[in-house]
């Protein structure tokens, strides 16, 4: 399932990103977004959803959220 598809307040682990963007995998790296991290999906929006990682929470377009597999 990918991040688009995640109950908004459940917490889950990512179990991959799937993107041949290398800029985009290093971006959401640099989020704290990696295999074996935790997420939680805050709330829904059209264009994409706002998600907190480690002690941050960011907004991430429709694109990005479809890339992390939960």
């Amino acid at each position: 399932m990918t991040l688009k598809q995640a109950v908004e307040g459940k917490e889950y682990t990512i179990q991959k990103i799937e993107t041949d963007d290398e800029e985009m995998d290093a971006f959401l790296f640099s989020l704290g977004c990696y295999t074996g991290e935790s997420i939680t999906v805050v709330s829904h929006l059209k264009g994409g959803c706002v998600v907190s990682i480690k002690d941050g929470r960011y907004n991430i377009d429709n694109q990005l959220a479809a890339a992390i597999i939960i």
